[in-house]
């Protein structure tokens, strides 16, 4: 008894004022679930209570996508054996590559949500074998490591599909693109506009479309003037990467795949169009687009 009471008392006899490191793990684990991951991480360096109660496997579960079972099936042959609901949170978040590397998924550190990148070896390019038309360049600017780069062409058209397995939520699809070629020089980023034509006549039309009849289409010229008809700065388009936003999509079932199938083009005759560079097509939640473009 007397033991006991010793403990809830200073060395000079008065009582004990409770610390963090009196808060219960699981009382400290049932307000973790309520942060975000980055936070969860900042508050484990707190104590050792802290610490347990941020590696418990019901903390991490609450933050993984309601389907992250397809994504480790789709993205990892081998058995994960008994890894914790935490590690395999940190194994999501890092980009996973499958379809032999031209397709990318990964977790977005913040909130858990899906985000994934289809390459541009991943769509059917009208003209792509032949090298008067289109190359495939190499750049690390990239996170495939190279762009299918344009040089001119009359008939200008990219297409793809994608068959996954998306969490419930509203995504957003982009093309990501850029007008020049860029390269270095004595570490300098260069960007070449000799090729660069055509954008600026008519204009270029995005499009997709689902497997349940959700679709979205936008045009526009990629070197387009601005309100008052005066062109704009082409300094400010070209030899920048730019992520043009084609719609959004509705997904209401975690457990049913849904097919998408994107699309650009100009396919106007009377003009040829070139030096353009195409990377990837971004499919991400659209909360994360609203924050990106922002």
């Amino acid at each position: 008894m007397g033991v006991n009471f010793s403990c809830l008392t200073e060395g000079d006899g008065a009582p004990k004022r409770p610390g963090l490191g009196d808060v219960p793990e699981n009382c400290v684990a049932a307000v973790l679930m309520y942060m975000s991951p980055p936070e969860i991480c900042q508050l484990a360096r707190l104590n050792r209570t802290f610490r347990g109660a941020a590696s418990a496997d019901f903390v991490w579960e609450s933050k993984l996508p309601a389907n992250y079972g397809y994504l480790l099936k789709k993205l990892f042959r081998k058995d994960l054996g008994n890894r914790t609901k935490k590690e395999i949170y940190a194994l999501l978040s890092r980009p996973n590559s499958f379809d032999g590397g031209t397709k990318e998924v990964w977790l977005e550190k913040t909130t858990g949500a899906v985000c994934l990148s289809i390459s541009s070896r991943a769509m059917s390019i009208t003209g792509i074998d032949d090298r008067r038309y289109w190359n495939y360049i190499p750049t690390d600017e990239s996170r495939f490591r190279e762009v299918a780069y344009l040089q001119q062409i009359w008939w200008f058209e990219v297409d793809g599909e994608l068959e996954f397995q998306f969490p419930a939520g509203t995504y957003s699809l982009y093309f990501r693109i850029q007008l020049g070629r860029a390269s270095k020089r004595f570490g300098w980023r260069y960007c070449n506009f000799d090729h660069v034509h055509g954008w600026d006549l008519k204009p270029v039309k995005f499009e997709f479309s689902t497997s349940d009849g959700q679709c979205g289409q936008t045009q526009r010229c990629l070197e387009d003037p601005d309100k008052d008809g005066k062109s704009v700065d082409a300094s400010t388009i070209r030899g920048n990467w730019t992520d043009y936003h084609v719609g959004d999509f509705i997904v209401h079932d975690s457990n049913t795949p849904t097919k998408i199938k994107y699309s650009m083009m100009q396919i106007d005759c009377t003009h040829t169009k070139g030096g353009l560079c195409l990377d990837s097509v971004l499919i991400i939640p659209a909360a994360v687009g609203r924050r990106k473009v922002s």
